[in-house]
């Protein structure tokens, strides 16, 4: 599929409207951009021409401290591979929660990312939830990623707006199906990775195995950044082999780090892991290259610097590895998160230009350009439509005005909203590179919002065709709330989708699996009180001859007087499709002037 297809694009009456002098009387100045006067100037013409202008300006040093600070990240990984586990020690560590709670605790309260009842009684993550935290003075925006493969439209937008993510391995099972389907997605969107190998207390926990699995079957150069001591229930901690020291977690959950000697048995093991990995990153970056070949030892930060080059550049995904139930190794994973992952500047973004025939401009991501943003994601709260926005390139204010690429209206920016799982805290703005949430915004997944002085627009997201069906009916068939949930629930998923047989007249429901439907019926259960029975979609059969058939029939009918009689005698056979192409059927009356063939 083309880039031009999963453009949204804007039609010529919107493209006109955003072109007539009523407008430009009518845009309220956004107050924080200080391009806006020269910008508005030149507003009428093309976006490529307000964008070279836009480039010229320089950022201020406050923002690219913020941006240099500022991690976009995803936890992604196969189903039960330990995802939401080890994003609850994250906000636990990171201080945003103050207890841990487990996907299937004793006390059943659940995990914070897993905020719906369907989640924590199945124990399972079905929605996306986005949560921000700060660790050593980084600014970590996080979303937590369902792993079955009936909701992999979550994992599909969140990766589109994220600049990296973590991908979670199981210690025994390794890279899985739905793994393959992650890095598949990942490599779409060009998102730098780190592999974190989870569940090093279960019993057959193999790390050198699951390395090799990345190697082979997704096709990615790897290498380990650590060695684990001890394994399955002997499991104590990790090795760093760059800093060469043992790291240990104490205290309670694992939130005191001890540093160490490297135990006397592992020193060769250590050491040839280190050689390993620099013999990896010599296939991949040239300056450990040209140290490798000259047989020279590359030092700590010569190491460093190549493992964040290599896997910015998406040739190189680091492992690390720990057990996030047993809180260890999660403070480790962050540290490599800040060191190794891509801030928002290190990302290329691009959009394309409506008013210059789709010429495609580089996304600049700092808060003094034009703004740009993109809806990823709606969620249906008690205040209206949440709509959740990557903000690409310039800032996004409280009581600004903003444009609709695809509509071309012109929208206010009441209520601005940084989300905490299904929590949030109001702000005044946000700034580039930042993910927040608005309310009361009419539109889709995938469309684009500018400040109105350029008109470019965002590539979508890929959405992947329906695999299976069924037929819904309300038990009650006067359900007032039944349309009201299907409308929302297609709005949210751009997977699930509902029409109406034209045959059958039965309402038709498709999704991405069986699970995926079962889901959303029990919602509409729960939320709109609307009882609904499922069952397989009626087929219309149809049946044609497929030889000559010769029939006879008589109708003898009674009904007083002389009654009823008739016999009708012929024949059905095919006809040669090539030869009566514009007829789909044939009929010959042989009866001429009331005289019956014999």
């Amino acid at each position: 599929m083309s880039l031009n297809m999963l453009m949204p694009r804007i039609g010529r009456s919107a493209a006109s409207a955003l072109r007539t002098p009523t407008l430009r009387s009518t845009f309220t100045q956004p107050r924080s951009t200080p391009l806006t006067a020269a910008l508005m100037s030149k507003r009428w013409e093309s976006s490529a021409a307000a964008a070279a202008a836009a480039a010229a300006v320089q950022p201020t040093p406050e923002d690219l401290q913020r941006l240099n600070s500022l991690r976009n990240i995803g936890i992604s990984a196969h189903i039960d591979s330990g995802k939401t586990t080890v994003t609850e020690r994250i906000l636990y560590y990171t201080g945003r929660i103050k207890e841990i709670h487990e996907v299937r605790g004793k006390d059943n309260v659940g995990a914070t990312m897993d905020w719906m009842d369907l989640e924590r009684e199945k124990g399972i993550t079905i929605q996306s939830a986005a949560t921000y935290a700060q660790w050593g003075g980084t600014n970590l925006n996080i979303i937590d990623t369902p792993g079955h493969v009936d909701f992999t439209i979550e994992v599909e937008r969140a990766l589109r707006v994220l600049d990296g993510a973590v991908l979670v391995l199981c210690s025994v099972s390794g890279v899985q199906s739905q793994t393959i389907t992650v890095d598949r997605q990942m490599r779409r969107y060009n998102v730098p990775r780190i592999s974190f190998i989870n569940k090093m207390d279960r019993a057959g926990a193999n790390p050198s195995r699951i390395i090799d699995q990345i190697r082979h079957k997704l096709k990615i150069p790897a290498a380990a950044l650590q060695v684990p001591i001890g394994a399955e229930d002997a499991f104590e901690g990790v090795v760093d082999i760059l800093a060469n020291r043992a790291i240990y977690n104490r205290g309670a959950r694992g939130e005191d780090i001890v540093y160490g000697e490297v135990p006397a048995h592992m020193v060769d093991t250590v050491n040839a892991a280190r050689e390993e990995l620099v013999a990896t990153l010599a296939e991949v970056d040239d300056e450990i290259g040209e140290l490798f070949i000259e047989e020279k030892v590359p030092t700590e930060q010569q190491i460093r610097a190549a493992v964040r080059r290599a896997t910015i550049a998406r040739k190189f995904t680091p492992v690390l590895m720990g057990s996030a139930i047993k809180d260890k190794g999660v403070q480790s994973l962050l540290d490599a998160v800040i060191s190794y992952l891509p801030n928002p500047t290190e990302i290329t973004n691009t959009m394309l230009d409506i008013d210059n025939g789709e010429q495609v401009l580089d996304v600049i991501p700092h808060s003094n350009q034009p703004f740009v943003g993109l809806a990823f994601k709606l969620e249906e709260g008690k205040y209206g439509q949440l709509t959740y926005i990557r903000v690409y390139q310039g800032r996004l204010e409280k009581g600004q005005f903003a444009y609709h690429v695809k509509t071309g209206k012109k929208i206010k920016i009441a209520r601005l909203v940084r989300m905490h799982s299904n929590s949030m805290e109001d702000v005044d703005s946000v700034g580039a590179g930042e993910i927040c949430a608005l309310f009361g915004i009419d539109c889709a997944s995938g469309d684009t919002f500018t400040d109105g002085t350029i008109n470019c627009s965002m590539s979508t997201m890929y959405v992947p065709d329906s695999v299976i069906s069924l037929s819904l009916t309300p038990k009650d068939k006067n359900a007032p709330n039944f349309s009201k949930a299907l409308n929302r629930f297609q709005r949210e998923d751009p997977t699930f989708r509902v029409h109406v047989d034209s045959e059958s007249k039965q309402t038709i429901i498709s999704g991405m699996g069986e699970l995926h439907l079962d889901i959303y019926v029990e919602r509409m259960r729960r939320e709109y009180n609307v009882d609904c029975i499922t069952g397989k979609p009626q087929v219309a059969f149809r049946e044609t001859a497929t030889s000559k058939a010769k029939f006879a029939y008589t109708h003898k009918k009674q009904t007083g007087g002389s009654g009823q009689y008739g016999r009708v005698v012929g024949y059905i056979e095919p006809i040669d499709s090539a030869q009566h192409a514009e007829l789909p059927y044939e009929f010959v009356n042989n009866v001429v002037g009331g005289n019956i063939p014999t």
